[in-house]
């Protein structure tokens, strides 16, 4: 017998019910003590580094080190969470049997899809709020110009996009969630130590240097420091401009490879899951508990 084809309005009601579930996540995860921690220690560990290195001056820039660090770990701190945060998401809810629920509604895994997205777009404002605010209140010469948040904005929206379906490829394709430090984690860290998050891509060999402009971090961090540094500065990056183009155009491309890519292995993710398997993973959670 054939599967009877879903209602014309089923795909609208699973993102509305998606985008719904996704804030209300938001919500919780505000009032929840545990991520509450998560963003005034990691907002704690960026400010105060910079604030130790606030008297460091940046050679040849007339800048501080705080002035120059800040838009780089800000960048960086926003693409471990957009990789990390769904990664960690999708490997435990496929363990759970979130994701089996949502495969047997219409439109289900549309709906999830959603969630996340609304969850950790939303989460992104709590994590920068909490790492600027201390800082204009510490640090000088943070923002070049009041032009410069337009910058941040679309930077931050075309990093989302370009980096949140890396971490929902990584959640489906894990063993499980213990695998995603290793699968995920590992290589965030390896990706911020050569896309000039900590020290300029410069210092760096000339093929490691083409490998990082091949990734999207080091495209956000470039167009970070647009927003926030004076023009003056373009003259120590890479090709002596900030290159707006090339970072629209670098994390254009990969946002397109995510959209293509990641609802195919989801799909393929989903395909896969049963009732035994989520049994078989909260068996293996417990043993590793234990």
């Amino acid at each position: 017998m054939s599967e009877r084809p879903a209602a014309p309005n089923a795909l609208p009601h699973a993102v509305r019910l998606g985008l719904r579930r996704g804030w209300t996540e938001f919500v919780q995860g505000l009032r929840s003590s545990q991520d509450q921690w998560f963003y005034l220690s990691t907002a704690f560990l960026a400010v105060g580094y910079l604030y130790l290195r606030r008297d460091t001056p940046v050679e040849g820039t007339g800048l501080m080190l705080p002035s120059v660090a800040l838009p780089s770990i800000l960048a960086g701190l926003l693409v471990f969470g957009l990789i990390i945060g769904p990664a960690y998401s999708l490997a435990m809810e496929k363990e759970d049997g979130t994701l089996l629920r949502a495969k047997a509604v219409p439109h289900g895994l549309v709906g999830y899809f959603a969630g996340q997205l609304v969850l950790h777009s939303s989460s992104l404002l709590p994590q920068t709020v909490a790492v600027l605010v201390p800082s204009f209140l510490l640090f000088d010469d943070l923002m070049a110009s009041a032009s410069g948040w337009f910058t941040v904005a679309w930077v931050v929206m075309l990093g989302l996009l370009a980096t949140l379906p890396i971490g929902m490829v990584i959640g489906a394709v894990v063993p499980s969630v213990q695998k995603v430090g290793m699968w995920g984690m590992l290589p965030v860290m390896a990706m911020a130590g050569i896309s000039g998050i900590f020290f300029p891509v410069q210092a760096l060999w000339g093929w490691v240097q083409v490998v990082a402009q091949v990734l999207p971090m080091y495209w956000m961090g470039l167009g970070m420091r647009s927003a926030f540094l004076p023009d003056s500065y373009a003259d120590a990056e890479l090709g002596g401009s900030w290159r707006t183009l090339e970072t629209v155009g670098a994390l254009g491309a990969w946002a397109v490879v995510g959209a293509v890519l990641a609802p195919a292995v989801l799909r393929r993710m989903a395909r896969r899951q049963s009732g035994s398997q989520v049994a078989a993973a909260r068996e293996a959670a417990t043993q590793w508990v234990r």
